[in-house]
């Protein structure tokens, strides 16, 4: 059995097992986890500081998940846009394949907290089997994503059986992994994973960094050992009241992420998923973020703002206002609030150079 096989089994899955540790009273958390599963390997168990830190509230139960009247259990409406279950076909040229039930630790945000770690949430050969099939019957499919749960849980063997069935598609371009694994139990990150993935290139994968106490050399090594194998890495980061909901904490993420070669790629405002309305901000404060990294950091730092709209929408993005006004001039506010002014071609004429583009080929 490999490290990372023993950390996960060695994972706590019951709020009493956090009382010797940290001297809480589990009783309170126990309806909880009975809703929605508990699952916090000893590795990320060990990046906990003090009860009620940035990596607790992403790991461990709280009250307030059963007392959201406000969200819905499928905000995405992912079930609605599945032709075939565990595929949601959301956009015209990509998929969502899910191959995978389980988290190497559950996090209490989670987009698909209704289901993941729990028995409704049936992924076997089948219904793998039946989502390669239904991706086969259409070619306008280029780009897959693999998510799940996380399908790096999957064996090497099961997800090299997947990633051949993928390459073997002729109109399939671009496989995507969605994994969360870098971040909570990074020892899954071997050295045969990595020779395994890069056969299959192109190949991207996007991880999910919450805060800059989550980037530890174990992380950074696992991170390192992906990128090592030409793997382009993206992250996506949840904002997260009591977690990151700081310009501060969100620079230092960006900078750090930066330095581990992984490239901010989303800021999502937090979805409306049953059971999280407690981590939700506005979305005021989200631009705000965005204000204290644009022109304070490098633009490699400086992620897309989105919502994932709620009735399966797709994602949004949201910008502060530097756009002042567009007519014959453009005015502008950069990022410290001056006012700059673009002389803007009339689109008659910008219509008329492109056409005489296209003559001169």
């Amino acid at each position: 059995m490999e490290t990372w096989q023993k950390l996960l089994q060695e994972s706590l899955t019951r709020p009493g097992d956090l009382t010797r540790r940290f001297g809480i009273d589990p009783h309170p958390l126990e309806g909880v986890a009975a809703r929605y599963p508990m699952r916090v390997n000893p590795y990320y168990l060990g990046l906990i500081k003090e009860v009620g830190d940035p990596i607790w509230k992403q790991a461990v139960p709280s009250e307030d998940e059963l007392r959201d009247v406000v969200c819905p259990a499928d905000p995405l409406e992912e079930e609605n846009q599945s032709p075939v279950p565990n595929l949601v076909h959301r956009y015209p040229d990509r998929v969502l394949f899910l191959v995978c039930s389980e988290c190497a630790m559950y996090c209490r945000f989670c987009t698909r907290k209704r289901k993941v770690g729990g028995e409704s949430m049936v992924i076997d050969r089948a219904s793998i089997e039946r989502g390669l099939a239904y991706i086969r019957e259409h070619g306008e499919i280029r780009d897959v994503i693999l998510s799940g749960g996380d399908p790096l849980l999957l064996s090497d063997e099961r997800l090299e059986w997947i990633l051949k069935e993928l390459r073997a598609i002729a109109h399939v371009e671009i496989i995507r992994i969605g994994s969360r694994v870098p971040v909570v139990l990074p020892q899954r990150i071997t050295a045969a994973l990595a020779r395994l993935l890069r056969r299959f290139h192109p190949l991207y994968l996007n991880t999910h960094f919450n805060h800059p106490d989550e980037i530890t050399e174990v992380s950074a090594k696992a991170c390192a050992r992906l990128a090592d194998a030409g793997i382009p890495l993206g992250n996506q980061t949840v904002l997260l009241r009591g977690i990151n909901d700081d310009p501060a904490v969100m620079k230092q993420l960006m900078q750090k992420l930066l330095a581990i070669r992984v490239k901010p790629y989303y800021l999502y405002q937090a979805d409306m998923v049953q059971g999280t309305d407690h981590f939700r901000t506005s979305v005021e404060e989200g631009l705000e973020i965005i204000r204290a990294l644009r022109g304070h950091t490098s633009g490699l730092g400086v992620p897309a703002y989105v919502i994932d709209a709620p009735g399966g929408g797709g994602k949004i993005p949201l910008l502060p206002d530097y756009l002042q006004s567009l007519g014959e001039e453009v005015v502008l506010k950069n990022y410290q609030g001056e006012i700059y002014r673009y002389a803007n071609p009339a689109p008659a004429l910008v219509e008329e150079k492109r056409s005489a583009v296209n003559d001169c080929r």
